[in-house]
């Protein structure tokens, strides 16, 4: 998901957009994940020359990515679908200027409770065994760029280093995440809670357990049966609620959490075994998934009155 906060900086993206045709490569990968140039050009009815501007173009703004494939006539440059969603957020009242950023690993958290199936990995290995909870206490856990189970949590400590007599207005997390399903299925719901300092901030239902391609970054050796890819959300607490992609999911504020300079903030995710859909929750890092990021936090702060 591509987050937009002001009009400028969202220029090139809309410029990229006023296009009847780029906007029709959109669609066709949203049909098709993975779709060579040659198919799209016959698709579109014009030239792979005239084809290749417009890819150029989407491609530099982030919203698809290309890849070559070895074929028996050739390489082929092959296309597909980077931002599954454009989130612009202009308000005026949200100061960005005071705003404290950090990212966190996947494999950095400081609590769980995990229910197999479960597992976790570096980018160039699993950490132990799979289905064995006890390899979450691994000492190669911080290491991990994506960690998978059915149920229970993690929790990761959020650091708030924040200024001195400041308190905190808004909580921006971003994370891409995915259902947890026995291999795979792009059907497979689950209902992922999220939670600050033991505090409900609302749920997301997740679709599925993503596998039908291989993800951008997931690495070659990763079982191509395995979790793939997940979808980027962005979790916003301000003071008009909780909202996830823009949408509210609750009324918890970011007054409600009560949260400043000298608060310690534990932010959790996690299924519940009493949810409406329990499948599980995937997390995935900068070396696996589609997009290129662990889980990142920004604290948005101003002074105590």
């Amino acid at each position: 998901m591509l987050h937009i906060t002001s009009l400028n900086d969202g220029l090139e993206i809309f410029k990229t957009l006023g296009s009847d045709v780029r906007v029709r490569i959109l669609e066709i990968l949203q049909e098709n994940p993975q779709i060579s140039m040659n198919q799209l050009a016959s698709r579109l009815n014009i030239t792979n020359g005239a084809l290749t501007g417009h890819i150029r173009k989407l491609e530099t703004c982030g919203l698809i990515a290309t890849s070559s494939e070895s074929s028996g006539h050739g390489n082929q440059k092959i296309c597909s679908i980077r931002m599954d969603k454009i989130l612009i957020d202009i308000d005026r009242e949200a100061d960005y200027a005071h705003v404290f950023n950090t990212e966190l690993k996947v494999g950095q958290y400081t609590g769980k409770k995990i229910l197999p199936t479960c597992g976790l990995a570096t980018g160039s290995a699993l950490i132990g065994q799979v289905d064995d909870a006890r390899y979450f206490d691994h000492p190669d856990h911080y290491k991990a760029d994506i960690l998978w189970f059915t149920k229970g949590y993690v929790e990761y400590a959020i650091p708030n280093i924040i200024p001195s007599g400041q308190k905190i207005t808004q909580i921006t997390i971003s994370c891409e995440l995915s259902s947890e399903a026995p291999g795979v299925s792009n059907n497979w719901p689950s209902d992922i809670s999220f939670s600050i300092n033991e505090k409900l901030l609302g749920i997301w239902t997740s679709p599925g357990d993503f596998g039908d391609i291989q993800g951008l970054l997931t690495p070659d050796w990763w079982p191509p049966n395995w979790n793939q890819y997940g979808l980027l959300k962005l979790l916003v607490v301000n003071k008009n609620g909780t909202h996830i992609d823009g949408l509210r999911i609750s009324d918890v504020t970011a007054d409600d959490l009560r949260l400043d300079y000298r608060s310690s903030i534990r932010f959790r995710m996690g299924v519940d075994e009493n949810a409406a859909h329990v499948g599980g929750l995937t997390v995935f890092g900068k070396s696996f998934g589609n997009y290129d990021q662990d889980i990142r936090v920004s604290l948005n702060y101003t002074p105590i009155e």
